[in-house]
């Protein structure tokens, strides 16, 4: 699959269009932060690309300098949450792995004490 910087049919290009409400936490040039609508923790925002790649491994190969606006984004996420010293970041990759969504994205989780897995 080639990469478009956006694609009609995505949730989240719809979301970083402002097609579809969502509850922001924050933004930048090239990402965007909003709470997750099933959350997984007390807090659970989702920090995603305003470009269009399937996965992390995809934005990190055709998009380097987003993949690292997308890290500052978490960054600055994690502190106005008040998370910064206590969270976690899980990025998934494929349907085995739990990706629903086909549109890079990274959960960030805090909130609570979480055990190894």
């Amino acid at each position: 699959m080639t990469a478009t910087p956006q694609q009609d049919d995505c949730l989240f290009c719809k979301i970083v269009n402002g097609e579809i409400p969502s509850e922001r936490v924050a933004e930048s040039d090239r990402a965007i932060a909003f709470r997750d609508i099933n959350p997984a923790a007390p807090v659970h925002v989702l920090v995603v690309p305003r470009r269009h790649e399937p996965n992390v491994g995809a934005l990190a190969t055709n998009a380097p300098d987003d993949l690292a606006a997308l890290f500052e984004l978490v960054t600055e996420v994690a502190e106005r949450e008040g998370i910064a010293e206590h969270h976690r970041l899980v990025f998934n990759t494929g349907t085995h792995a739990g990706q629903t969504i086909f549109h890079a994205h990274g959960h960030v989780l805090g909130g609570k004490t979480f055990t190894e897995r």
